[in-house]
């Protein structure tokens, strides 16, 4: 792990945590799910978070993309405070620089997969039209544009979340996060996505990490982050022995 900056960000990191911590209440009962965690994410890098269900990761990755508040510590998304940040800056920052690939998909149940996919551009300004376009166009790099014109509940779970990765990427945001964006997926569908992204989401001015407990793709990483009990206990290029895959 990169700690070099610890006391204050790593202006070069895509993504830095300080001293990040993150309580619930549980009736009178506060449960502290992330213990003060020091993280710097590299752009350029595919940077896995693996760990046992509950161990904090969706929690972790949702702090960082401003989607929930952590009870204490400070958080920058290529070089910007985004908790000093107000609400609307923050839904801009959002808009501008992130794609998140949700876990449920969240798909919009009245409007068909080129519409899902086009959201994010819509949302930007851009015509329709176009936005159209380049939607159909990520979804023929996922193998799913002959479902252009279908509706979410007229897909297979697979289909659904290709379209949630289609509008995940389709204003090529500069951080991707990813909750287990080959769960649904077959082997080769799997490593199909992961090409994709690396190919959209990974660049010196990008950076894309994903949760998984996938280990057909474990070798595609760069880095793998595994999170305990909400503490980092591993960082390197390969995963330690565990059995974190086997779900």
């Amino acid at each position: 792990m990169d700690t070099s900056a610890i006391g204050g960000c790593n202006p070069e990191a895509a993504i830095c945590t300080r001293a990040v911590t993150r309580d619930f209440q549980a009736g009178q009962q506060t449960i502290t799910v992330l213990h003060g965690i020091d993280l710097d994410v590299k752009a350029g890098e595919l940077t896995f978070l693996v760990g046992e269900s509950g161990s904090g990761k969706t929690t972790l990755i949702s702090i960082m993309c401003g989607i929930l508040w952590p009870t204490e510590g400070e958080v920058k998304v290529f070089g910007t405070d985004i908790y000093d940040l107000s609400d609307d800056q923050l839904v801009e920052f959002r808009l501008q620089n992130i794609g998140f690939i949700f876990q449920q998909y969240n798909l919009i149940p009245s409007i068909d997969a080129a519409s899902n996919a086009a959201v994010p551009l819509i949302a930007q300004g851009m015509e329709r039209h176009e936005a159209r376009e380049k939607a159909v166009a990520m979804l023929e790099k996922l193998n799913i544009g002959d479902q252009a014109d279908k509706l979410p509940n007229q897909l297979s779970g697979g289909q659904q979340q290709r379209v949630a990765i289609a509008r995940a990427l389709v204003h090529e945001p500069r951080l991707v996060v990813c909750d287990e964006p080959t769960a649904a997926l077959d082997a080769a569908s799997g490593r199909r996505v992961m090409d994709l992204l690396k190919e959209v989401a990974v660049a010196e001015d990008r950076a894309c990490i994903i949760v998984t407990h996938d280990n057909r793709i474990f070798d595609m990483a760069d880095r793998i982050l595994v999170l305990e009990d909400g503490k980092v206990t591993h960082d390197g290029t390969d995963m330690p022995p565990s059995d974190f895959g086997d779900h």
